[in-house]
């Protein structure tokens, strides 16, 4: 067991590193921007929440290039890992095509669902008209992430991602306000940043690519694969949008002190969801590698292990949030109302945090084996489940503490059950394996 905490160490800590940094890109062009007044800080909101929208989408590029790379390392084939990882990367340059032909003619009527002023529209419609073109940068950032962590490689994305940060904070500055570029000036230097990390990217894949020659030319039966891989991985953030969505439109129609308060909870759950999805990443490569290595006990050995510190992780954050139940609040409002509310919904959140341990680390663990289908349809399952217990709890138990603890324990605990129930024995080894064969 000290072996496989070892190496779920060695690769979740530089991931927890790298996905930190994701964040840091947003909230330094908001605190940047945010001095160019009320007005562009409102473009700024509309503009990211569409484009984070298109992206968290998106992360399916690395959820499905990981566990192919990982399982033709696990089988001794570097070559074909490699090739794995170049299908998932001609996979986003593809989808970034399809994503700027239909994108740009829709970015008007996006923003004006948003229903903003004049003023406002005009300026996330700057933002996003320079953005759009960068996704072929951001979405190969994200495929060849996951040809990395397939290599069982996580430091590297650490690195490009805290340079890529960096950077980025120092071409806002000179695009906003050297330049006087305003919100359109954050817009290019984020793009700048991505295209630089690609950049990188591409560059050390191509250098492995001629090392244990392997081709970087698109394999398009490999690509077809990758992107039916990806389309169930894409049902499935699909789905979870859509539990968040009908969060967020309850919360809406209770007033403005339940919005705000489920929002902060919303937003403390995502973040520490970033320490548990390091670990699911540590999964997906894990897993995957001893797949192909056609190891049956060590990938039993593995989710037994990840399921652990799943659950130790949450019980750890939940001790903490409860501990600070009182305080934690008053860092994020000074509305008596709305403190008091988050002082409520902190208990449940803390309470869940054991259970999407548990979930978080099983997504990764199912990742890995490639079984996307199921991941699809179990969330489509908890979502169909949670909406159902929405009509009780809007009915008899309103408010904004019985739907945070409808999203918290209903939710989390129908993908806890959705997802145990897969890993109840070994028979999705054996189907995995089984897969790999095929």
């Amino acid at each position: 067991m000290a072996a496989i905490d070892k190496d779920i160490l060695r690769l979740a800590l530089p991931a927890l590193g790298a996905l930190i940094a994701e964040p840091i890109f947003l909230l330094s062009d908001t605190a940047m921007v945010g001095h160019l007044g009320a007005g562009a800080l409102g473009s700024l909101a509309i503009a990211s929440t569409i484009l984070q929208t298109v992206l968290g989408l998106m992360i399916f590029l690395a959820y499905a290039t990981t566990p192919r790379v990982a399982r033709r390392m696990g089988a001794g084939d570097r070559p074909g890992a490699i090739n794995a990882g170049f299908d998932g990367i001609w996979l986003a340059l593809c989808t970034s095509v399809v994503l700027l032909a239909i994108g740009l003619p829709l970015l008007g009527p996006l923003i004006a669902v948003f229903d903003p002023g004049s003023e406002i529209a005009e300026g996330a419609h700057s933002y996003l008209a320079i953005s759009w073109w960068g996704l072929p940068f951001m979405l190969v950032v994200i495929a060849a992430t996951g040809l990395l962590r397939g290599l069982q490689d996580t430091r590297t994305p650490l690195v490009v991602a805290a340079v890529g940060c960096l950077a980025n904070i120092g071409l806002n500055a000179i695009f906003i306000y050297g330049l006087d570029m305003g919100v359109a000036g954050s817009a290019l230097g984020t793009v700048i940043a991505q295209a630089g990390m690609c950049s990188v990217y591409v560059l050390i894949s191509i250098r492995a690519a001629r090392r244990f020659h392997a081709t970087f030319r698109p394999d398009w039966s490999g690509v077809l694969a990758s992107a039916k891989t990806s389309g169930w991985l894409l049902v499935r953030n699909a789905s979870l949008r859509a539990a968040l969505i009908i969060l967020v439109f309850l919360a809406t129609a209770m007033g403005t002190t339940e919005l705000a308060a489920i929002q902060v909870a919303q937003s403390l759950f995502f973040a520490l969801a970033l320490a548990l999805d390091s670990l699911a990443i540590a999964g997906q490569a894990l897993i995957g590698l001893q797949l192909g290595a056609r190891n049956v006990d060590a990938v039993a050995a593995i989710n037994r292990r990840l399921c652990l510190w799943g659950i130790v992780f949450g019980v750890v954050v939940g001790l903490f949030l409860l501990a600070g139940a009182g305080i934690i609040p008053r860092g994020f409002s000074s509305d008596p109302a709305v403190v008091a509310l988050m002082t409520s919904l902190l208990p449940v959140l803390a309470l869940s945090m054991p259970i999407a341990g548990y979930v978080f680390v099983l997504d990764g663990v199912l990742m890995g084996a490639e079984d996307a289908k199921y991941l699809a349809l179990a969330q489509l399952v908890a979502v169909g489940g949670y909406a159902i217990l929405l009509i009780p709890v809007v009915l008899y138990w309103p408010g904004a503490l019985g739907l945070w603890a409808a999203f918290c324990i209903g939710f989390v605990g129908l993908r806890a059950l959705t997802l145990g129930w897969r890993v109840r024995n070994r028979s999705w080894i054996a189907r995995a394996v089984e897969k790999g064969t095929s």
